[in-house]
């Protein structure tokens, strides 16, 4: 860690555990210079709550990555209520710099495209829970009702089930008030059994690799 002492720029990727991310800003505020501007590439916990623990809020910023990173263009930068503006022009045109498409937000939970995408998701499984329709028609219908290039339920079996419910079961803690936050029966028990989509080769539909099956009856 102590070649990072003079660099300009931190963006951090470690996995999504925020007393493991705290503990690391926690320590590089003690290596780096106290120009360094932090960037955490988390895509649903709090930039704020990791902002604070690094004892440099103002120049600290979100930037949410996409996978595949080599191939996705977007890059959702993150600003909090302590984000020095300079800090956060620099932080955006940085990434105009490496020729992605930076858009802007606010710290608000998923921030753009996963507080809008991650409650359809849960949508589409709180229809299954109620036997409103099945997991086949369900994709079919957002396929070629609303032009998605894949439905849902397998969406959500591509990025993973655990994954699913690691963001929904902290946004269902953290704010309690958002009626869109809820959590699933049939993901609950799915994560429970060790289903977790296509990393597991069952969830919502039947995987070999990344070549998805008929739906789990």
């Amino acid at each position: 860690m102590v070649d990072l002492s003079n660099v300009d720029f931190v963006v951090e990727a470690v996995v999504e555990n925020m007393d493991l991310k705290k503990e690391l800003y926690t320590n590089l505020n003690t290596v780096c210079k106290a120009e360094t501007i932090f960037a955490s590439n988390t895509s649903s916990l709090s930039i704020t709550e990791m902002a604070v623990a690094s004892n440099r809020a103002e120049k600290f910023v979100g930037m949410h990555f996409f996978n595949p990173v080599q191939i996705m263009k977007l890059v959702e930068v993150i600003r909090t209520e302590h984000t020095n503006p300079d800090v956060y022009e620099r932080a955006y045109q940085w990434v105009h710099d490496i020729r992605k498409v930076p858009v802007s937000c606010g710290d608000t939970p998923g921030f753009i495209v996963n507080r809008l995408l991650v409650p359809g998701l849960i949508q589409a499984m709180c229809m299954v829970d109620r036997g409103d329709a099945s997991v086949k028609d369900i994709d079919l219908s957002m396929q070629l009702g609303a032009g998605h290039p894949m439905g849902p339920l397998h969406l959500a079996d591509y990025i993973g089930l655990d994954t699913c419910y690691f963001i929904v079961e902290g946004w269902v803690k953290h704010f309690p008030e958002e009626r869109a936050f809820v959590m699933p029966e049939c993901l609950k028990e799915m994560v429970d059994r060790g289903d977790y989509g296509r990393k597991t080769g069952k969830g919502f539909y039947v995987w070999e690799g990344d070549k998805r099956g008929d739906p789990v009856v």
